[in-house]
């Protein structure tokens, strides 16, 4: 069992994460042989937030409730709001996550979090721009690791653009393994390019 937490905070970024979790909660395309995926909403409490796009999202567990294992996956999806102090056992529990092996993907806003409090200083990371992340984290020391790229991964580490979703999720989907190498390849293709005969080579690889 593959446990992924999806945090939600206010003005969360809806289109971030779009494709990810979708995917991760249809299952439309996972292989045959795919392991099961839990997927639960974390907040600061159960109380609602408001995405960016207007949606109104109830958590289902908070913090406190998110067990770290190696196999767990936590998403920090962008937001205007996270220099809220009430965002603090996220990253400290993002932070245990990556010390046990377990995997955290975080995307725009959720990168300067991770900046600033130390977790992108030596690791292989992106954001938005380096110019970004420097202007807004003080405390930043990473720039050596910074590549100009939407999204990449190192290790248990995923970062990502706000421009980089499509690539973000399918970086995500490879490291849980739920999708063939040819139907990642083909759902990939489809979403960057628009190109139906994609979608054609997309279906072909569920039959």
């Amino acid at each position: 069992m593959i446990n992924v937490y999806n945090y939600v905070l206010d003005t969360l970024s809806d289109w971030e994460l779009g494709y990810v979790t979708a995917e991760l909660h249809s299952r439309r395309y996972f292989k045959k042989q795919s392991p099961n995926v839990s997927m639960k909403t974390v907040g600061p409490t159960r109380e609602s937030i408001t995405t960016m796009g207007g949606l109104t999202v109830t958590p289902d567990i908070t913090v406190d409730e998110v067990i770290s294992q190696p196999s767990a996956v936590l998403l920090l999806p962008g937001a205007d709001t996270w220099n809220d102090p009430k965002h603090t056992p996220i990253i400290e529990k993002a932070t245990e996550f990556i010390q046990c092996g377990a995997t955290v993907a975080a995307i725009c806003g959720a990168t300067t979090t991770l900046a600033e409090t130390g977790v992108l200083d030596a690791r292989i990371h992106t954001s938005n721009s380096l110019e970004f992340l420097k202007m807004v984290c003080p405390n930043y020391k990473g720039e050596q690791y910074y590549k100009n790229v939407k999204a990449m991964a190192d290790g248990g580490l995923i970062t990502g653009s706000s421009a980089g979703g499509l690539l973000f999720a399918r970086i995500v989907l490879e490291k849980l393994d739920v999708f063939a190498e040819d139907t990642l390849e083909a759902w990939y293709n489809y979403f960057n390019t628009g190109d139906a005969k994609y979608f054609y080579t997309l279906m072909q690889t569920l039959e």
